[in-house]
């Protein structure tokens, strides 16, 4: 549609490929030591992720192709990622080895295909070195935009354990992404396990606060000012109190944290988005007060979250304001993805320079 605005979506499910689909990108040890233990058969789903659970997949995109979605939600670009079982592999030498299959099936298979769709790089959050290495490898194909990484796992994202990965991120011109899903080594809620998905799915949004305030607290965005951090999947509802009592808390112990030199809600203004879905607010007039509270709309960023279930219709909620859609469907991605806002694709119009504040 020639008169449809230019629409990026920022969080777009790629399927997950069969273990035998990433066979091709394997050298031949890997490739053997993946069909004599059999694992070639196994299925690799994340169990947050549950392949025909009522949000998983929506049904009615279930005779919708790749190409079919784009035309279906009238997008111009989409950043697509493929969460993979094969992250939460122990292993780590196999972990890192089918990892680079993922990304490099991702990119012959879908990026090659339709030109409408950049990449995600997936890597592993329990091997930063491992994780660096691979963002050296496909920095140069420009059509990867961002790295992505599970939100749940052991050591949290703030720590200076995982930095190396954003120094190199943010070296590259790449976001990190930090997607809902878990590795499932430490339960989701600090009193135990839960038994259902249902809990797992509710306690994914404190994992997400979590690293909001390690990313704050430790110093990521004093270290790295130039890297851009993108929450998939994570909602936003929760943002007006997290954000209050990180700003009230500061005052009292900013003795302690020097690199906070202003209110945390300022510092990660410009560096921290929010995919749009799904929406947690329960109506119109609660998404106005929660985009009122968090100081409008230039943190979020279009997403359908295909194909998962969180929407039915259009994907931009009733009550979100018609002026701030421009910003919604491209200026703020591009604010949040550096490689977005150089990208050819992107009408001249649109495309900036600029580094963002």
């Amino acid at each position: 549609m020639t008169d449809a605005p230019f629409r990026i979506d920022c969080d777009f499910h790629l399927p997950q490929a069969a273990v035998t689909e990433l066979l091709p990108y394997l050298d031949e040890y890997w490739t053997r030591q993946i069909t004599d233990r059999a694992m070639h058969r196994m299925p690799f789903r994340l169990s947050s992720y549950p392949p025909n659970a009522p949000l998983t997949r929506n049904p009615a995109y279930d005779d919708l192709t790749v190409s079919g979605a784009l035309d279906r939600f009238d997008l111009s670009l989409a950043v697509a990622s493929m969460l993979h079982g094969v992250v939460a592999l122990h292993n780590p030498d196999m972990r890192a080895a089918l990892l680079r299959a993922v990304n490099d099936h991702l990119a012959a298979v879908w990026l090659e295909a339709e030109p409408r769709l950049r990449g995600a790089i997936l890597v592993s959050g329990e091997d930063p070195a491992a994780a660096v290495e691979e963002i050296e490898r496909l920095a140069g194909d420009r059509r990867f935009v961002q790295v992505t990484l599970l939100a749940m796992q052991e050591v949290p994202h703030g720590a200076r354990f995982h930095w190396p990965v954003y120094e190199a991120a943010a070296r590259h011109g790449l976001a990190v992404a930090f997607h809902a899903g878990s590795l499932y080594r430490l339960p989701p809620a600090v009193s135990g396990w839960p038994s259902y998905q249902f809990e797992d799915y509710v306690l994914q949004s404190s994992g997400f606060e979590n690293i909001l305030v390690g990313l704050l607290g430790e110093g990521v965005f004093h270290k790295f000012p130039s890297l851009r951090v993108v929450f998939q999947e994570s909602g936003f509802s929760w943002l007006p109190t997290t954000l209050w009592r990180i700003d009230k808390t500061w005052r009292g112990v900013r003795q302690e944290v020097p690199w906070l030199d202003r209110p945390p809600s300022q510092i990660m203004d410009g560096r921290v988005f929010f995919g749009l879905q799904p929406v947690d607010a329960p109506g119109p007039a609660a998404l106005e007060q929660v985009l009122r509270h968090i100081g409008g709309t230039g943190m979020l960023l279009f997403s359908t979250d295909f194909p998962h279930r969180q929407f039915d219709g259009d994907p931009v909620p009733e009550g979100f304001p018609d002026d701030a859609r421009p910003g919604l469907f491209a200026g703020n991605a591009l604010r949040a993805y550096p490689r977005l806002a150089t990208d050819p694709a992107v009408p001249e119009r649109l495309r900036t320079e600029e580094e963002p504040a």
